[in-house]
């Protein structure tokens, strides 16, 4: 069996991304493959047990044949980091360590790491203590931070010593994708950090659907339901008069327009363009007329009782953090993987 540890210095990077392409493309190679995530962060029941959704996700999308408990062994719930904070929490890093054993069957077993390097070292379970523990090569998700990733993967190459076998670059703007490719990856290999691929920003992948909007925003829906799966890709804050919002809404696409619920101006300007839902902020009546041209165009409108800026930044902390648990995404993901990722230099540093 070798492990391979996915690991990050960031949250939200793409570790749980490179896992289920990784798990795929292994096992499209012949391999037994195994899946676990240790920690779980993204609590959902199953029966009468809490597992990790993403987890979950990447077991039913995958056809795993392990059970739920031996690929989410722990989920770190506010009841456990209660437990652990009055002494009562029972050894996880024991449970973590038996359900991977239990995959010692396995050609390769990828652990989707989350958070940090040093996530759960008060309960002894941090990456880098179960890397040594489970004996796993690290492979690490940088998502680009300008020249700072340089730093944060030549930093772990060094901390981790003979166990680094490497990383991917994430989330590299188009601008800059030239500049990632043709000098910074040649200059970290030369520096002994091996990059098994470079992927591209999508904002496919990083996009929200009208249903999450809702969910972040703890909105109504007032019309269009069957739209509430489309994505959003882009948003626009509807502040400025008629025309110059309408200019600028015809060159954004697939956006959700930010605006008070008075604005039936601007809702309707909107509703002229590429517009995936409308957001009404201040919780006042809305116009019917822009109801019914909304349910005309099949174009949810959702009402929120913040003020716009409340509601923006509500948005802005939740971009970019959406999950992957939508068929869209996982077959984006399969796409990139197939194009970017050099899965025969990964099994050679891993001795395979």
């Amino acid at each position: 069996m070798i492990p391979i540890y996915i690991t990050s210095t960031t949250g939200h990077s793409g570790k749980t991304f490179l896992a289920l392409g990784l798990v795929r493309k292994l096992m499209a190679r012949g391999h037994r493959v195994g899946y676990i995530k240790p920690i779980g962060k993204v609590p959902i029941k199953a029966g009468t047990e809490v597992y990790d959704a993403d987890a979950l996700f990447v077991k039913e999308t995958l056809g795993l044949e392990e059970p739920p408990e031996v690929i989410s062994p722990f989920v770190l719930t506010f009841e456990a980091q209660s437990l652990l904070l009055t002494g009562k929490l029972p050894d996880v890093k024991k449970k973590i360590m038996a359900a991977f054993r239990s995959l010692k069957k396995k050609d390769f077993v990828v652990i989707n790491g989350s958070g940090s390097l040093f996530e759960g070292a008060l309960m002894n379970i941090s990456p880098l203590s179960l890397m040594e523990e489970m004996d796993a090569r690290a492979l690490m998700v940088e998502p680009w931070r300008g020249e700072f990733s340089a730093d944060s993967l030549y930093g772990v190459h060094q901390l981790l010593g003979t166990r680094f076998i490497g990383g991917v670059i994430n989330k590299v703007p188009s601008s800059t994708d030239s500049h990632v490719r043709e000098t910074l990856r040649p200059f970290l290999e030369k520096k002994g950090v091996r990059i098994f691929g470079v992927f591209p920003r999508e904002r496919m992948l990083e996009a929200a659907t009208v249903r999450q909007l809702n969910e972040i925003l703890h909105g109504r829906v007032l019309c269009c339901e069957e739209g509430l799966d489309e994505y959003v890709e882009n948003f626009s804050i509807g502040a400025m008069d008629v025309d110059s919002a309408l200019s600028y809404f015809r060159r954004t696409p697939n956006k959700a327009v930010i605006t008070g619920a008075h604005r039936s101006d601007i809702q309707l300007a909107a509703l002229e363009t590429s517009t995936k839902c409308i957001i009404l902020t201040g919780g006042l009546p809305t116009n019917d007329v822009v109801i019914g041209r909304a349910r005309a165009k099949g174009i949810p409108i959702l009402t929120v009782t913040d003020d716009t800026f409340t509601a923006v930044e509500r948005i802005e902390a939740n971009v970019g953090k959406t999950s992957i648990r939508q068929q869209e995404k996982v077959k984006r993901i399969e796409e990139l993987m197939d194009r970017e990722f050099d899965v025969t230099r990964l099994l050679k540093a891993c001795g395979s």
